[in-house]
């Protein structure tokens, strides 16, 4: 098996023996990067000029990565896969980027997304469609697309991502690998191109828990760049780990997962994992919420996602920076820049952000969109003061064929494929592992805890990931 494919902590054990070089990893990780480049289309940005790092007493010294594009990154092409800005060249670290440099990690690369991070398929950044290693007719899911492939490929060990309603669990689902989403402010998002900004967070993929702990644990803490950050200097993820979970109790929501049900193999699994967590010591309930709320979760989400991308995305007309198209007046040129520069995906957006915003419109639509939110806030808050947990079905099915429709009124879809962003509107910590294949694909299940829970939330996760025993895709052909 090649070093690459092993553990963070078993790569740097590896570094520090002279088992292997820095250099070794990085020129193998570009090696990968360009022979599977055709096939899943992970990458926007190769860096062929990437160079070793010196090894040092930090875990993630010398080892390489990958960060999605829509992360600021100093002299390197960042275009968050839309083509207005397809030759933006930031003069700026993001903050998360800056700490992993500091750490001593080697980037070698910026991977696709959904295009400014708005979809959930990974099929509209501007330089193509990304595929799923397991199987390339199905999608990897969005918007963290490409990092979420990079790593269940084996390109990378680990990749930053990004996740506003579900884009670094989904797609982690969905490639086999592990996704994590923090508590709201955990890690700063400064340099991180926004797109709903009381929904966004900075996270990463993993091959397993322990790595995503160690990964957290260097980039994690308070920001003055950021102020939605906060001091997490008494939130040890790695130093509680291994904790025992005996008595810990957990919830899963019955409206959610009753959906499940008319998938018998899917719905078995995540009964298998409901006994594991039993044979864990842990307890796990059924609990009831009104239906009508959560068929709520994906208009409110669309709605507040919109409004914010609307303003957020305000300053892309292509006169400070970005591919500026031709005009005779300042409006011609950003209406051109605009027009030509975004899909039809985000223009629609972007009006309906634009429809929601306006003034005889918000009380409708956008306070209400807030409300709901509330009102599912308030009760899962309600329900970790009994709860230590909510532990869900990832989503509603393995990873979907590109051509393959859903019916987005239906309860299924309403309820099962959209429940994640439950954790963006609390702003909880949220993980997802693999807990299994059907149709020899994937399938997962997501831990989401209290706010500033995310050390417990990280030893459920990995007591699970140890009862489970998946193997990842890359390490599963290795051997």
């Amino acid at each position: 098996m090649s070093y690459l494919d092993k553990s963070i902590k078993e790569i740097y054990e590896a570094l520090k023996e002279g088992k292997v070089t820095s250099k070794e990893l990085t020129e193998e990780a570009l090696k990968r990067a360009h022979e599977y480049q055709d096939e899943l289309n992970s990458f926007v940005t190769i860096l062929d000029d990437a160079k070793e790092e010196k090894v040092t007493d930090n875990v993630l010294s010398g080892i390489p990565y990958a960060a999605k594009d829509n992360f600021s990154t100093k002299g390197v092409l960042t275009t968050a896969s839309s083509n207005i800005l397809s030759d933006y060249v930031p003069v700026f670290d993001a903050t998360a980027v800056s700490k992993l440099k500091d750490a001593g990690a080697v980037m070698i690369g910026k991977t696709v997304l959904d295009e400014l991070a708005m979809g959930g398929t990974g099929t509209t950044g501007h330089t193509g469609v990304v595929r799923n290693p397991w199987d390339p007719k199905r999608m990897i899911g969005g918007s963290s697309a490409g990092s979420a492939a990079a790593v269940a490929r084996g390109i990378v060990p680990y990749a930053l991502g990004s996740d506003t309603g579900d884009s670094i669990r989904k797609p982690a689902g969905y490639g086999g690998v592990v996704g994590y989403k923090p508590t709201y402010g955990l890690i700063s998002r400064w340099g991180l191109f926004a797109f709903a900004s009381s929904l966004d967070h900075v996270g990463c993929f993993t091959k397993t828990v322990e790595d995503a702990a160690y990964v957290i644990d260097n980039i994690k803490g308070i920001d003055e760049k950021d102020m939605t950050s906060f001091d997490s200097s008494n939130i040890n993820i790695v130093e509680n780990l291994n904790n025992d979970v005996k008595g810990r109790k957990l919830f899963y929501i019955k409206e959610i997962v009753d959906n499940l049900k008319d998938d018998k193999v899917y719905y078995d699994n995540f009964l298998k994992v409901i006994e594991y967590c039993k044979e864990l010591g842990m307890n796990v309930q059924e609990e009831s919420i009104d239906d009508a709320i959560l068929k709520g979760i994906y208009p409110s989400y669309m709605a507040i996602s919109c409004a914010e991308a609307t303003s957020n995305n305000s300053n892309l007309t292509g006169i400070p920076f970005g591919n500026r198209k031709e005009g005779h007046t300042p409006d011609e040129v950003m209406i051109n820049t605009r027009t030509e520069g975004f899909s039809e995906l985000i223009r629609r957006r972007f009006v309906i952000g634009s429809f929601i915003l306006q003034k005889e419109n918000q009380e409708k639509l956008f306070k209400n969109a807030q409300r709901i939110r509330r009102l599912i806030v308030d009760k899962m808050t309600e329900l970790f003061k009994t709860y230590d947990g909510c532990i869900m079905p990832n989503a509603g099915s393995i990873a979907p064929y590109f051509n393959e429709e859903h019916d987005r009124l239906s309860d299924k879809y309403l309820l099962l494929e959209n429940h994640l962003a439950i954790g963006n509107f609390g702003g909880f910590p949220s993980i997802t592992i693999p807990s299994g294949l059907v149709e020899e694909m994937p399938v997962a299940i997501n831990i989401t805890g209290p706010i500033m829970s995310d050390d417990m939330v990280f030893n459920i996760a990995k007591k699970l990931e140890e009862k489970i025993g998946f193997v990842p895709l890359s390490v599963k052909e290795e051997k």
